[in-house]
């Protein structure tokens, strides 16, 4: 009776140890934000959007100056015109700070959609890539070691350089 309690407790023993080797994970971690700005397609992502808000800045300047203009040319002229049509003239600039403020509004959310647009499919490519990476190198999990992204400790594996070579950087 003694050996076979020995016998139990030795195979639990075993079937313990092995359950605990068992669910054991690998984790590894990335830092993306600094995969992804090293990206060349997110350079070049990056001066587009520069490209299309020194555009927008442009028009907008453009049309502040025009309203500057009216504005000015307006005060002017206001005492050799009648009531009426400096009540026009108001109503004419109040429209034009409208549309300024229409099209600055108009502008950003294309700005922001533009983006969206630009960096998802670079945000994609990263992810497969680690993924890949990963899963080659037999991680079960991928922790972002962004910083402000929640992780404390980061002494395991680093796969920034094996991603960085996966995608040709």
């Amino acid at each position: 009776m003694k050996k076979l309690n020995v016998l139990l407790l030795a195979a639990l023993l075993l079937f313990g140890a092995q359950t605990t080797v068992f669910a054991q994970s690998k984790v590894a971690h990335i830092n993306t934000t600094e995969l992804v700005s090293v990206m060349p397609e997110m350079k070049a992502a990056e001066g587009q959007l520069e490209k299309l808000q020194k555009t927008y800045d442009t028009e907008i300047k453009a049309m502040t100056k025009e309203l500057q203009a009216k504005i000015t040319q307006y005060d002017a002229e206001a005492a050799n015109k009648t009531e009426e049509e400096n009540r026009k003239r108001i109503e004419e600039v109040q429209g034009m700070q409208n549309n300024i403020g229409a099209y600055r509004q108009q502008a950003l959310q294309d700005l922001q959609q533009k983006e969206v647009d630009l960096f998802q499919p670079i945000l994609e490519k990263a992810r497969q890539a680690i993924q890949k990476v990963a899963r080659a190198q037999g991680f079960q999990y991928v922790l972002d070691a962004t910083q402000g992204s929640g992780v404390i400790l980061s002494d395991g594996k680093d796969l920034l350089a094996d991603v960085k070579k996966e995608l040709g950087i």
